[in-house]
């Protein structure tokens, strides 16, 4: 018996790293067993600089952001080798750090500078620009006090991604939403946003949607949602207890040129039911990487006159899960309609924007 303990141990013995050199050699290991790499640079505060190597792309342990959740954070899109609407991004971003008490390590000007050089020598196209602002590393406390200075990381992620035409589920979530000085800074406690989101996988959905306690539509885990009744009127929620989308505001822009054309009637912001959108013409998720996904199924219920595929117990073959469903596939195959004529004219809008908006909209690269 105490032989088969000795043994035991010995097995579970922690390596220790004898070096630097040596945990590096590991990392990299690490991630060349991984193939594609779709992180290209990183910038870092603590670094000082820009690193290339991903096992590199790191963050301390006792950052307050990684044991406190006290961190904020934003993402741009990086489109043809342009910043799609920068500004609005950071802007928002400052304004939620100001509202978690995060000092700034750098003004806005040197932020601002720091991503364009970092996504200039990522020599990526097509992806996204993801940084965070950070209590900052110190100890493992819950006040921040004893945090020096804090943090600033970015880090580009290539992706490639086009405009998304196909009708999407959504499901009702159950999981509580933030309150709303949680819900309108956009921080790193994402732990509801995400049991919502498997939530809605589990239930073979794309998305949830948040219902506030009033009974009015509220967001998606990561997703602004809008819709058009039959008045031909886009709504959205308003945003005081939600988070302000940047390519929500953008679309309540660039709307009224469909209004000038006599497609739309009007486009405001309102509170919205369930009935009424539920009741909707057509209804419509919004966010940056789509950047609209109509909504043609809510809780079972067909969303205007969308056409609707619904399958019997059957394994879904178009993707890789392999499970039983009864009434819908998984979320990756949960394309059940086409977009709808006005859905579509405002993807349309919000595409072109990206496409070719002037640069004030769009922020070139400066790619050596």
């Amino acid at each position: 018996m105490a032989e088969r303990e000795v043994q035991n141990v010995e097995e579970s013995k922690v390596h220790v790293f004898s070096s630097s050199t040596e945990l590096i050699g590991k990392l990299d290991e690490n991630w060349n067993a991984v193939g594609h790499q779709p992180y290209p640079a990183m910038y870092s505060s603590i670094f000082g600089g820009v690193v290339l190597n991903p096992a590199m792309m790191m963050i301390p342990i006792d950052d307050h952001m990684v044991h406190r959740g006290h961190g904020v954070f934003d993402t741009t899109i990086l489109f043809n080798g342009y910043l799609y609407d920068l500004d609005a991004h950071l802007d928002r971003f400052l304004r939620s750090a100001s509202l978690a008490k995060i000092s700034l390590p750098y003004p806005r000007s040197t932020l601002r500078s720091i991503l364009l050089q970092l996504a200039a020598v990522s020599k990526c196209q097509k992806g996204e620009l993801r940084y965070w602002l950070s209590a900052g590393p110190g100890d493992f406390h819950l006040s921040s006090s004893g945090c020096s200075k804090s943090a600033f990381y970015a880090i580009v992620i290539k992706e490639d991604f086009s405009q998304w035409k196909d009708g999407v589920r959504a499901v009702t979530s159950s999981v509580p939403m933030k309150t709303p000085l949680f819900a309108t800074i956009k921080n790193v406690n994402y732990l509801p946003n995400v049991l919502s989101q498997m939530e809605a996988e589990e239930k073979g959905a794309f998305a949830s949607i948040w219902v506030d306690d009033n009974g009015y539509v509220a967001e998606g885990p990561n997703m602004n949602v809008a819709l058009i009744n039959h008045d031909r009127e886009l709504i959205m929620p308003p945003f005081d207890n939600i988070l302000t989308g940047c390519t929500a505001v953008r679309l309540l822009e660039l709307a009224p040129r469909l209004v000038e054309e006599g497609r739309l009637k009007d486009v405001k912001t309102a509170n919205v039911s369930v009935e009424e959108a539920k009741s909707a013409a057509e209804m419509m998720f919004v966010g940056s990487g789509l950047p609209i996904a109509p909504i043609v199924m809510w809780d079972e219920k067909p969303i205007g006159n969308a056409i609707t595929e619904v399958h019997g117990e059957r394994t879904c073959q178009q993707c890789c899960c392999s499970r039983q469903y009864t009434i819908m596939p998984c979320w990756p195959c949960s394309k059940y309609g086409k977009m709808g004529e006005l859905s579509l004219a405002l993807s349309d809008l919000l595409w072109n924007d990206m496409v070719s908006a002037p640069e004030t909209q769009r922020v070139r690269v400066p790619y050596e």
